[in-house]
């Protein structure tokens, strides 16, 4: 699916940058889409439709890699929680206190909702530590998603699969939501495209359906960075089972469906310099169950 529009911040989120300003190791990899103002409203949906917004970001945000913007990226991203309100949000190379941070966000755009929550720490080959970022938090991917209440099963792990060439062992991280929907997020291999196309077929093959499984077959949805570029070989299409569908912001960055979810739109955002990769928003629905 390619269905979308590339577009900047509107005016509410150049408030938010102007603002906010808040602080906080992994490859770098995908440039920044260019600015067509724009919005996407959400698409409509039946009766017996269960919608959700999703807000896919790597913000570049240990402060040890090059494309660190000095924590612009979360000020950007807190901004982009208020202005599209997604009921899923996905993040990748974040710290700890960053999902604090866009929880809160989050929380402020659903007001009264309960906000679920799951993080997971890139660990270290050489000790089994997690990884920190610069300001010695813990680094790692996130996803937070809009839970119909405080019943939601967080499960996390490490991949059985990693480039033992990179002292960063890559992870994922998945929310199921009690029959509804689960959500998932991950940051593959930057360094061996193969092993990132093995991680993400791990990831698609061996995890989500046992979540799935045991959520009753309810939908999955995955935002992340999969480092599999969206028209090369391997791209993230070689890793997807029979019935998936996914789209993606022209680089790395995708957003992934079970069968049971439809994709209805995508926009890619433009993070104004404050991350090397583009934002992306993508609306999907499901029936009710």
């Amino acid at each position: 699916m390619r269905v979308g529009v590339i577009r900047g911040p509107g005016r509410a989120a150049l408030a938010w940058l102007t603002a906010l300003s808040i602080g906080g190791l992994a490859a770098c990899g995908a440039g920044s889409a260019a600015s067509t103002p724009a919005r996407t409203s959400r698409p409509t949906t039946g009766p017996l439709e269960t919608r959700v917004r999703v807000l896919q970001m790597n913000l570049c945000n240990s402060g040890r890699a090059a494309c660190y913007a000095g924590g612009r990226a979360v000020s950007m991203a807190v901004t982009l929680a208020h202005e599209d309100r997604p009921d899923m949000i996905t993040l990748n190379e974040v710290c700890r206190d960053d999902v604090r941070v866009l929880k809160q966000a989050m929380s402020m755009a659903w007001r009264g909702a309960t906000i679920a929550e799951a993080f997971a720490s890139a660990k270290d080959r050489p000790s089994q530590a997690p990884v920190l970022c610069r300001n010695g938090q813990e680094f790692g991917d996130a996803v937070l998603v809009m839970a119909p209440s405080s019943s939601a099963d967080v499960r996390t792990g490490v991949y059985p699969v990693q480039d033992s060439s990179d002292p960063e062992e890559r992870v994922w991280a998945c929310i199921d939501l009690a029959r509804r929907f689960s959500a998932c997020t991950t940051h593959t291999a930057s360094t061996n495209a193969t092993v990132a196309l093995e991680q993400c077929r791990y990831l698609l093959t061996s995890v989500v359906p046992g979540i799935r499984r045991r959520s009753g077959g309810a939908p999955a949805i995955l935002g992340g960075d999969l480092n599999l570029p969206a028209r090369s070989s391997p791209s993230a299409l070689a890793c997807l089972p029979t019935g998936y569908q996914h789209t993606d912001d022209d680089a790395v960055q995708h957003v992934v469906a079970s069968p049971g979810a439809e994709l209805r739109s995508r926009s890619v955002i433009d993070m104004q310099g404050t991350t090397d990769h583009p934002g992306l928003l993508v609306d999907l629905a499901f029936n009710a169950r």
